[in-house]
């Protein structure tokens, strides 16, 4: 009987080297993706989620800021895949995600996505104080906000001057990207600002008292900054009201205030005589513009002034800032006395 001779096995472990290589460069490669793409390079725990990249940054910028930040662990493999993904860097205010990727935080930064700040405007007095509360939220500094409020040529484009620009800001809590530039700021103000007067009948109700919005609100900031009780105020506003129908000062104290600018003094009669347009004792009709920012009740007071012939009026003098008022000089006189009394009886 032949034997057979034994069949060679140098094919079969060649098979088996190379399926271990395959395997090996199989395992490679993905511990390398997994590494370049997968591996988390936001800690797990973030002390503050959102990152603010500015304007003109670069992806060496946008790392840096990333990595003095705290937002990343390794830099060096952050810059490798946002260069292979083509991130130069894209100005916004962006959450990150505790335990994210490279890859998904290149993805979402390169997006645009932003996450809005908020920016609450209410009862500041002058448009420096605008600029500064804005200031505080998105990326443009004050500095540019200020010189775009005094900028008549823009002012001008919009339909208002820089004693009415305070017109423009409704108080009212604002979303907005951070990289918002000033003359987005007011474009946007100026947006909400017609959306305001175009509801609830305010348009027409400015017209039929003759009177443009600027007006309007500039009558309000003096309302406000004359009474703090709301349910008053629709009353005053009608005296103010028949003031300039008749032609007589307004003879505003809160525009003392502002024409001093001496925002502590109690003593307002050393102003009277102050030679400024704000100055309502000395010039008759309304200042060249508000006094102040006016809040929304403030101004739908004076849109819906009472009808009344009341001309004077004074303080109770009793501390709940409630006022009488009066037709006549006469009767005026006689609420001067009991407002000194109240004083007198509260020790004052």
């Amino acid at each position: 009987m032949d034997n057979k001779p034994d069949q060679p096995e140098r094919p079969s472990r060649l098979r088996k080297i190379l399926l271990t290589l395959v395997v090996v460069c199989m395992a490679a490669t993905i511990f390398v993706g997994w590494n370049f793409f997968l591996k988390p390079n936001v800690p797990a725990h973030l002390d503050n989620e959102y990152v603010n990249i500015p304007t003109g940054s670069s992806l060496d910028d946008a790392a840096s800021i990333l990595g003095k930040g705290g937002f990343i662990i390794n830099e060096t493999s952050f810059r490798r895949m946002a260069a292979h993904m083509k991130y130069n860097g894209r100005a916004g205010r962006y959450k990150i995600t505790p335990g994210w990727s490279n890859y998904r935080l290149v993805r979402h930064l390169r997006s645009g996505k932003q996450s809005p700040v908020k920016v609450v405007l209410v009862n500041e007095r002058l448009p420096e104080d605008v600029a500064v509360k804005v200031a505080r939220s998105i990326e443009a500094d004050s500095l540019g906000l200020i010189t775009l409020f005094h900028d008549p040529v823009f002012l001008d484009s919009i339909g208002l001057k820089p004693e009415t620009l305070m017109s423009l800001f409704i108080p009212n809590t604002y979303e907005f990207f951070w990289n918002t530039t000033p003359r987005k700021f007011l474009e946007r103000m100026l947006s909400e600002n017609e959306k305001f007067w175009s509801i609830n009948g305010r348009n027409a109700k400015a017209l039929k008292l003759n009177k443009t919005h600027a007006q309007v609100y500039t009558l309000a900031s003096i309302v406000e900054r004359e009474t703090n009780q709301i349910s008053e105020q629709p009353r005053i506003a009608g005296l103010y009201l028949n003031r300039l129908r008749l032609g007589m000062p307004l003879q505003a104290d809160p525009t003392l205030v502002f024409a001093s600018q001496d925002w502590e003094s109690r003593s307002l009669a050393q102003y009277k005589d102050l030679d400024s347009p704000y100055n309502t004792y000395k010039y008759p009709g309304l200042p060249p513009g508000p006094i102040s920012m006016a809040s929304i009740p403030t101004i739908d007071a004076v849109l819906n002034a009472e009808e009344h012939e009341y001309i004077f009026m004074c303080s109770l003098g009793d501390g709940t800032g409630f006022h009488s008022f009066a037709e006549t000089y006469e009767a005026h006189k006689v609420n001067i006395e009991r407002y000194k009394k109240n004083l007198e009886g509260r020790g004052l």
